[in-house]
C-alpha cells in the first residue's frame, strides 16, 4: 500500500483524547486511500462510520476515485485506469514555429513503446528531425537511419550513420502527415524508430519509410522535434498499453 493508504476512517467523540497517529491520518489524507474495496468497506459503514452521500475515497487496486451516491459506490471518470490500446500521454498540441518544440516527462515506465502522430505544413521543403531528451537536455549524437522514399515512379534510398539527430521526414509547402513509433526510450538501452510519412505536393502523394536507432544506452524521458521555416500543425504522443 502507499504511504497514505489507510484501513480505517476515524470517527471522534466529544472530549476524546487524540493520539499522534490519529492526527497523522487526519492531516495526511484529504481523500481516504484504500488498497482494495475490501479495506474500503471495512473502514466505512457500521458502528465505525455510517456512509453518507458524497463521501469519497481512492482505490489503489484500480487507480480510481470513487464517491458514495447514497445507495452505492460510483466511480469518478473511467471505471478503471486505462491500461490497453493507445493512451494519450501528451495531449494534442499546436505549434507555429521555425525551430524546435519539446515535450519532457512523456516517457515513463508505464509504457514500453510510444507513437507520435503529427500533421504539419512548412513554408519550404526541409528535413525534419528529432532528438531524445533527459532532464531537459537533448542527446546530439549516435543516430542512424535507413530510408526509402517513393514519388511517382521515382524511388530514392539513403543511409545515414552517426548523426546528431534522427531524420523523420521532409516538411513541405503542402500538408505532411507523419507517424513515428519509438521503442523503449525510457530504458537504458538503444532506442529504435519507425517512421511513416506522406505529403501531398501538388496534389500528388509522396510516401517515405524511415527506420533507425539511437545507440546510446541511456534512459530518456522527453523528445525534441525540429521543423522547417514557418511550420504550423499539431502533434500528439501516445503510449501503447501493455495489458488487455
Amino acid at each position: 500500500m502507499g504511504a497514505n493508504a489507510q484501513t480505517s476512517v476515524l470517527d471522534f467523540t466529544n472530549g476524546q483524547v487524540l493520539t499522534g497517529p490519529q492526527m497523522d491520518i487526519s492531516a495526511g489524507t484529504g481523500v481516504p486511500v484504500f488498497a482494495t474495496t475490501v479495506t474500503r468497506d471495512a473502514a466505512f459503514g457500521g458502528a465505525n462510520k455510517v456512509l453518507a452521500e458524497g463521501q469519497t475515497c481512492y482505490l489503489e487496486s484500480t487507480n480510481v476515485v470513487q464517491f458514495y451516491d447514497g445507495a452505492a459506490w460510483a466511480t469518478v471518470g473511467p471505471t478503471a485506469a486505462p491500461t490497453s490500446g493507445l493512451v494519450v500521454v501528451k495531449a494534442e498540441t499546436a505549434f507555429n514555429t521555425s525551430g524546435t518544440v519539446t515535450a519532457d516527462g512523456v516517457f515513463t515506465s508505464a509504457y514500453s513503446n510510444y507513437m507520435i502522430s503529427m500533421t504539419n505544413i512548412s513554408g519550404i521543403a526541409v528535413e525534419s528531425t528529432l532528438q531524445l531528451r533527459v532532464g531537459g537536455v537533448a542527446a546530439a549524437s549516435n543516430y542512424n537511419s535507413e530510408s526509402l522514399r517513393v514519388s511517382g515512379t521515382s524511388v530514392f534510398a539513403a543511409r545515414l550513420t552517426a548523426q546528431a539527430s534522427f531524420n523523420y521526414g521532409v516538411a513541405r509547402t503542402s500538408t505532411t502527415s507523419v507517424i513515428i513509433e519509438i521503442f523503449n526510450p525510457q530504458l537504458a538501452s538503444a532506442t529504435n524508430f519507425i517512421c511513416r510519412e506522406m505529403d501531398m505536393e501538388d496534389n500528388n502523394a509522396t510516401i517515405s519509410l524511415r527506420y533507425g536507432n539511437h545507440t546510446t544506452a541511456t534512459a530518456y524521458d522527453g523528445i525534441a522535434l525540429t521543423f522547417g521555416s514557418n511550420s504550423t500543425g499539431t502533434y500528439t504522443i501516445y503510449g501503447y498499453g501493455k495489458t488487455l
